[in-house]
């Protein structure tokens, strides 16, 4: 394949007429799996993307790679991951995925106190490195942090952020020099079914036969599912985040922590040099995808800003330096659904995550290469994310989840 300038692949928007597996999704998902199967041997693989590689929520993530959650699923997941974000060069070989190990805090009102040490305990034990500190521990730990309405937080020394789009390419330049196909400008318009098994991809470009299909789509996803009588309740959501300019009081030559703060459904991160990243979750509802405001509204300025100050008191009066809004796939219980659908052999979906899953991805994209080569995923077992529970009734429940109301949250 030909590389461009940056060393990237450049993709072909005309995909082959066969593949052994086709990925249908050019986001960090669809790139990792394309990647560990590359890695196993496949040797047909062709990724599908509709527009450009990480146009969808990967483009648009705020890239956190921390192990917390109320649940110790995902946070194997990201225990994983971490491995490989953590030794990116030896692991994938290409790019860069720019991890950037600042520590992470996560904050939690005083109230689900015992929800944190619930939480801190079941992630100690499997490997985590993490602890419950005290408010004075915050303050030493992150200076520009406002404690005076928390009792403890949970702190990971060693986690933080990544860069996106960087680890996007490099899993898709790391699969295509394992001779996979990235094929943009190629869009998936029907998953193709004969004997209630995967035949085929129709594409805006033709029909791909294949026996194997890993549906990544994102907020795309349910289209593709309909048609094949699937509705697991999936709606598309729209996020949005802002940047604020340091200000020039505070230590311009240190990156902060990165924080979850559950109190403010609010979750924030360095940007560069000299700017942080705020996201505050207020629940958007329902966004048809294909023409959704890539812009944060006026009132979000404001909303991220207050969210910001009330935790880092310093940016009460930062400049806003840009933004943006995204497009995620929430499920019925806001956890991802990661399957091998019943039924329809030679089918595998990853969709609903919250947009939660990009610290997750590189896990992820290994047990869906175990899945289709090996029969099985070995390095996590996926149970909890199967497609069938929400028809079992028996959605997905955090027993420690820091929700306020009904409102799930990135920060649960």
């Amino acid at each position: 394949m030909d590389r461009s300038a940056n060393g990237l692949p450049v993709p072909q928007s005309v995909p082959p007429r066969t593949a052994e597996v086709v990925v249908i999704g050019g986001g960090v998902i669809g790139a990792s799996t394309a990647f560990q199967l590359a890695k196993r041997g496949v040797r047909d693989i062709v990724l599908l993307e509709r527009r450009r590689l990480g146009a969808g929520a990967t483009g648009k993530s705020g890239a956190l790679v921390r192990a917390h959650y109320a649940n110790v699923h995902e946070s194997r997941l990201t225990l994983e991951s971490l491995r490989i974000f953590r030794n990116w060069d030896e692991e994938v070989g290409a790019g860069s995925c720019g991890f950037e190990a600042t520590g992470f805090v996560q904050v939690v009102s005083p109230a689900d106190e015992a929800k944190l040490r619930a939480n801190v305990a079941a992630q100690q034990a499997i490997g985590i490195e993490t602890s419950v500190v005290s408010a004075d521990e915050v303050r030493e730990i992150e200076p520009l942090m406002r404690t005076d309405d928390l009792t403890y937080a949970a702190f990971e020394p060693n986690s933080g952020y990544a860069d996106p789009n960087g680890t996007l390419y490099g899993f898709a330049a790391a699969a295509a020099a394992r001779g996979a196909a990235i094929c943009t400008e190629t869009e998936a318009t029907a998953i193709l079914v004969a004997g209630d098994r995967v035949v085929g991809v129709e594409t805006s470009a033709g029909r791909i036969a294949t026996g194997t299909v890993v549906l990544a789509g994102g907020a795309w996803a349910d289209r593709l599912l309909l048609l094949l009588g699937l509705d697991f309740g999936l709606t598309p959501e729209r996020v949005q985040v802002v940047i604020f300019r340091w200000p020039a009081e505070i230590d311009q030559r240190r990156r902060h922590r990165v924080v979850i703060d559950a109190t403010r459904s609010s979750w924030f991160r360095p940007e560069g040099f000299n700017s942080t990243l705020i996201g505050v979750e207020l629940g958007a509802g329902r966004t048809e995808p294909d023409w959704f405001q890539e812009t944060p509204d006026a009132g979000q300025i404001d909303v991220a800003r207050t969210a910001l100050a009330a935790r880092f008191p310093d940016f009460a009066g930062a400049t806003m330096r840009g933004g943006w809004a995204g497009m995620i796939m929430v499920s019925p219980d806001s956890h991802p659904i990661i399957d091998q659908i019943p039924g329809i052999p030679g089918l595998f979906v990853m969709t609903g995550d919250s947009g939660i899953s990009f610290k997750t991805s590189p896990a992820i994209g290994i047990c869906l290469a175990e899945w289709i080569t090996d029969g099985a995923p070995k390095l996590v077992d996926l149970t909890p994310f199967r497609s069938t529970r929400f028809a079992e009734g028996r959605p997905w429940e955090d027993e420690h989840s820091y929700k306020k109301d009904s409102l799930l949250t990135i920060s649960r």
